[in-house]
């Protein structure tokens, strides 16, 4: 555990800290798109998630900041917000995406939901549990079974991406194996077969399938760490273990759990973690081997991370995961902060530049913290 920090907040004050940096997210919000300026078309999908996410622990906070009406208009206008996506990976291995919006069509297509399709699986994922994750707060009544449908229709597009690996490719143009968009699979049909009743065996048998393909691919490695992806021959690539390919999977064996009743998941995500927390951090800090220049995506990993710590941390208690999602919260708070709150990429300080995606990103740590604490 780091020295840096010795004062302690409680829950009651991680939610304080929680409200004043949410408000400051909010000014990079662009409610005519209905995403997150400064930031990424996948990156606002995470913003929408910690939103809802502390929804869920302080409901009263988050009437009071209007998320419920927030959520509901990024889901009518991001739909109709084109966005043209590309993406390609770094010599160092991490991931580039270029988003360009283009003029706003009046009507969403017939289809429905087509604009949390696109071309990379990964995107779709995280607008999959931005949805679902939407649904669990009721959202007062509004939109909140569409939110559930909309995840349906992104797993039934995820699903037609099989990889001659097994699991599913990256993206639909580049046949790439990559840990992410396999780790977001599993998640989303773990989530769906614990929402949808009378569906259950059918998302559950995708997501038992996924979870077996997964823990055999190579993919976890002997330092009980995820790469970045596989070759084309599918064997381990040896490429960054990103800190969001450790945290994906914990909550995507957390809802597995829940499904089947398998404790023993909860005891391999605690494997992982543990793993991680000792191998990616610095002095009981979370680290990006990017750091500090992570580009718009790398400084999205970290709280992705952390908010998958939290939700197995609510399922599983361990004492020294708890005391690393509170020193991170601590330190960021402390180290990481300008005088508007703005909280930037590296969590250790000093603050430098913010966006909404470090905002967000360090967010999913404060919410973790008010939940834990």
């Amino acid at each position: 555990m780091s020295s840096h920090i010795t004062n302690r907040a409680d829950s009651a004050t991680y939610a304080s800290h929680t409200v004043d940096a949410i408000k400051t997210l909010q000014t990079w919000y662009n409610r005519e798109t209905g995403l997150w300026d400064t930031t990424g078309w996948w990156n606002s999908a995470n913003c929408l998630t910690v939103l809802a996410d502390f929804a869920i622990i302080d409901p009263s906070a988050s009437d009071s900041l209007n998320i419920p009406e927030i959520i509901q208009n990024t889901y009518d206008q991001a739909q109709k917000t084109p966005v043209q996506a590309s993406k390609v990976l770094s010599v160092a291995g991490l991931p580039i995406s270029t988003y360009t919006r283009l003029s706003k069509r009046a009507e969403i297509e017939k289809r429905g939901f087509d604009n949390f399709l696109n071309d990379y699986y990964d995107d779709e994922g995280w607008w999959a549990l931005a949805m679902i994750h939407s649904y669990d707060i009721g959202v007062q009544g509004i939109g909140d079974q569409q939110y559930l449908q909309a995840a349906i229709e992104i797993f039934e597009d995820m699903k037609k991406g099989n990889s001659s690996c097994g699991g599913i490719y990256w993206s639909k143009v580049t046949p790439y194996t990559n840990a992410i968009a396999n780790e977001l699979f599993l998640s989303v049909a773990a989530s769906l077969a614990n929402r949808v009743p009378s569906r259950k065996d059918y998302f559950l048998d995708t997501a038992k399938t996924q979870w077996n393909w997964f823990k055999g691919s190579g993919l976890i490695n002997g330092d009980n760490l995820i790469n970045d992806g596989l070759t084309d021959d599918c064997k381990n690539n040896g490429m960054q273990t990103w800190t969001y390919n450790q945290g994906v999977i914990l909550g995507g064996l957390v809802e597995l759990s829940k499904a089947t009743g398998d404790k023993s998941l909860l005891t391999e995500a605690q494997t992982i973690a543990s793993a991680a927390i000792t191998k990616l951090s610095k002095d009981g800090i979370l680290f990006e081997g990017c750091e500090p220049n992570c580009g718009s995506d790398g400084s999205q990993f970290k709280g992705i991370f952390m908010r998958n710590l939290h939700y197995l941390q609510k399922a599983a208690p361990m004492d020294p995961i708890k005391n690393f999602l509170l020193t991170n919260a601590d330190t960021i708070w402390a180290k990481n902060r300008n005088a508007q709150n703005e909280l930037g990429g590296t969590w250790e300080g000093p603050y430098t530049n913010a966006t909404a995606g470090t905002q967000s990103s360090a967010l999913d740590v404060l919410v973790a913290a008010a939940a834990v604490a």
